[in-house]
């Protein structure tokens, strides 16, 4: 099938998704396999792009949540089927494939484990949020020659550190895939893992040629533990045992404001307490800019998150690297309201 006629047939799959029709959606990529398209092409190319334009349908505000989790669920059924209807024999070793513990954006990954499956793996896909401990007694019992494990959203990012850690520990390489790795793949590295890769395909390459790709890091202590030392620190360890304090206390400032709902507000708080881990200040502007965004699609204005990140700062009166990250988060936040507005740190403090 020539490139034109598949970018055709990713606009209707869309469009099915879209309507939540599961049945449409299954019968035209089955039909792109029995006329030609091989399943990889259907699944990158057609099933991928796709959903990545529905995160951006709902981000803009055009698709409401419920249309984008029904067109979600159509997809994971699709790939489903594709999993179903092609089944190549295994001709490579075996790979244990998982979302890090508390993620939950599992299409990606599942992507992932068929190209993976197609490319001629035994694969083991445990599907979304895998604790630590169980996963490591499915190494235990299985035996894999690497783990993949697919991380999204990087308030994941302490979770899939104990999880690489772990997996290494019992003599296993990780492969680290998904958004929640950084673009560049810079958490990825930070963290530990063996390999780093973009997208499903480039994880098959990188499995292909071997593990490591990223370089040796020095290590005085004749460990790979020594990685642990340049993560997370007091006022992480802070912010993560007292965030329910912290998020009522912050609540209590902005009563009255309903644009501050707890859900947005805990948000500001795992992506305030994943810089904090990896010391990444653009983690947390980068989340800022893409929530003034999304709340301006929805006539909420960008100054509430202006608000919102002042109110953390004045409550975090004993943490001045989450303070200054929140800074640097105020500072992101404006240049989006297009005006200026006072500094966090020239605002009155809450009492605490």
């Amino acid at each position: 099938m020539v490139r034109q006629d598949l970018a055709a047939a990713t606009g209707r799959y869309l469009d099915l998704i879209g309507r939540a029709d599961e049945e449409g959606a299954a019968d035209l990529v089955l039909g792109l396999i029995g006329e030609g398209v091989p399943a990889e092409d259907v699944l990158l190319r057609v099933i991928a792009p796709c959903q990545r334009r529905v995160g951006e349908l709902w981000a803009s505000n055009e698709w409401p949540v419920a249309r984008e989790h029904g067109a979600t669920a159509v997809s994971e059924r699709v790939v489903a089927a594709v999993s179903g209807r092609v089944r190549p024999t295994a001709t490579r070793g075996r790979v244990a494939v998982a979302c890090a513990d508390g993620e939950y954006h599992v299409l990606p990954t599942r992507i992932m484990a068929e190209v993976l499956r197609l490319r001629g793996w035994q694969v083991d896909f445990l599907g979304a949020s895998v604790p630590g401990p169980q996963l490591i007694t499915h190494l235990h019992q299985t035996g894999p020659d690497v783990v993949a494990l697919g991380c999204m959203l990087p308030t994941r990012l302490p979770r899939a550190h104990a999880t690489i850690v772990a997996c290494q520990a019992v003599g296993i390489p990780v492969l680290a895939g998904g958004a929640g790795f950084g673009a560049d793949g810079r958490f990825a590295c930070l963290l530990g893992a063996d390999a780093w890769a973009p997208t499903a395909d480039a994880a098959a390459d990188r499995l292909a040629a071997g593990l490591p790709s990223f370089p040796a890091a020095p290590d005085d202590s004749g460990g790979s533990g020594d990685t642990a030392v340049h993560l997370g620190g007091e006022e992480y360890a802070y912010l993560t045992r007292h965030r329910a304090d912290l998020l009522a206390r912050v609540m209590d400032t902005l009563t009255g404001r309903p644009e501050h709902t707890a859900e947005d507000l805990g948000n500001i708080a795992d992506f305030l307490i994943a810089a904090t881990y990896v010391h990444d200040a653009a983690l947390f502007t980068d989340f800022v800019v893409w929530t003034c965004r999304v709340l301006e699609a929805r006539q909420v204005p960008a100054e509430s998150v202006v608000l919102g990140l002042g109110a953390f700062h004045d409550v975090l009166t004993d943490c001045p690297d989450a303070r200054a990250l929140l800074n640097e988060g105020v500072a992101a936040a404006q240049a989006c309201c297009g005006r200026s507005a006072r500094p966090a740190d020239q605002r009155t403090e809450t009492s605490v």
